[in-house]
């Protein structure tokens, strides 16, 4: 029987070949990119000039002697670092407790002084007393009574005489006491001795300094700004201060000092600023370069330095949407840290590419990796 050729076979095979070439096309289809966004933001921005400045302390200078006499002995060295109360030095205290003694011995010799006057004061008024009796009758006389009221208050008077001593006396013994404690010379407050400026058996005065104390943990920075800069540092402005080696620090101001320097017409700030954990010792009169602000701050538009791709003098970045990376040109300004301000090409909220761009086409299927990058 003669074979008669099927009118379905053309069919199957235009189909095959249609799913054959839709196979090829979809192995030919890279797949989507893997990348990381970050979004476009907007921030404060605020321009600074830099300004020289340094640490000081905010408790530095001489611990005196409070009392005369020699140094018996010292116990610091320069360079030991001390707390508030320790000791420094001790002052001999032979010459202090004679002297306490001695106003001990007036202030019991003053109240031995109010026994007696007191004991003289009640037998005058006895006297008055009796003299009272008898006044009305023939046994005394007015002249008698008015001599025994006179007594009577002369021996108030001494008595109170007597009592004023003694509190001066009492005085005397206090300010002995005090001198005798001030023979230990005690650091008033926590800081590192710089400087000895006395040694023992040396004889010191009231006021003479014994050594020079600088407290290195209690430190601000002082800037001498330039008085057309000041307009912008109100007490409590925050502004951003480097350390000499490159740390950065946040400070606040405390105060302007109300003084010009006519020559370079500036005058001093002071900044309060946390040192707590610097990289490095610190120490007073070390540089700080104090970043001052020009002028109000102002909301800018920016985004990751990251995600921007130069072509020459143009900038462009991949902004992500609908899954698919689009091409956008940007126009830049200035930088700010690791962000860059854009002045036109984007909005705020829109996510831009800022790992895997270099490899990126227009439109070009991505995949977000669901962690955005750190814009700090």
């Amino acid at each position: 029987m003669p074979h008669r050729p099927s009118h379905g076979q053309p069919l199957v095979r235009m189909l095959a070949a249609i799913a054959a070439s839709i196979a090829l096309s979809a192995q030919a289809q890279p797949p989507a990119a893997l990348v990381r966004v970050d979004p476009v933001l907007v921030e404060a921005l605020v321009q600074t000039v830099p300004v020289i400045g340094r640490l000081v302390a905010r408790q530095e200078g001489q611990v005196a002697a409070r009392v005369q006499g020699p140094i018996h002995h010292f116990d610091i060295q320069v360079g030991d670092r001390v707390a508030a109360g320790d000791v420094i030095a001790r002052i001999e205290e032979d010459s202090l407790e004679a002297s306490l003694a001695q106003a001990k011995g007036r202030l019991g010799e003053a109240r031995a002084r109010i026994a007696t006057a007191e004991a003289q004061l009640a037998l005058t008024r006895q006297e008055r007393d009796r003299l009272a009796a008898l006044k009305n009758t023939k046994a005394t006389s007015k002249a008698l009574y008015d001599d025994a009221v006179q007594n009577e208050a002369i021996g108030l008077a001494r008595v109170r005489e007597a009592q004023a001593a003694a509190a001066t006396a009492q005085a005397d013994v206090r300010l002995a006491e005090i001198d005798l404690g001030h023979a230990v010379i005690t650091a008033p407050y926590t800081g590192v001795v710089v400087q000895r400026m006395s040694e023992q058996g040396a004889y010191v005065s009231k006021g003479d300094p014994v050594v020079r104390l600088l407290a290195d943990t209690n430190m601000e920075v002082e800037a001498d700004v330039p008085f057309d800069r000041l307009g912008a540092l109100g007490e409590g402005v925050e502004l951003a201060v480097v350390l000499d080696d490159g740390e950065r620090r946040t400070a606040r101001v405390r105060a302007v000092i109300p003084e010009e320097n006519r020559l370079t017409r500036t005058r001093a700030v002071r900044f309060s600023i946390d040192l707590e954990g610097a990289v490095t010792g610190l120490a007073d009169g070390q540089t700080a370069t104090v970043h001052v602000p020009l002028g109000k701050p102002r909301d800018v538009v920016s985004v990751h330095k990251d995600g921007i791709n130069r072509r020459g003098d143009s900038a462009f970045v991949y902004v992500v949407e609908d899954g698919a990376a689009r091409r956008r040109a940007v126009s830049l300004g200035q930088a700010l840290g690791s962000r860059i301000e854009v002045l036109s090409g984007l909005a705020p909220g829109e996510r831009v590419v800022v790992r895997g761009n270099e490899r990126l086409r227009p439109d070009d299927k991505v995949r977000v990796d669901g962690r955005e990058a750190n814009s700090s």
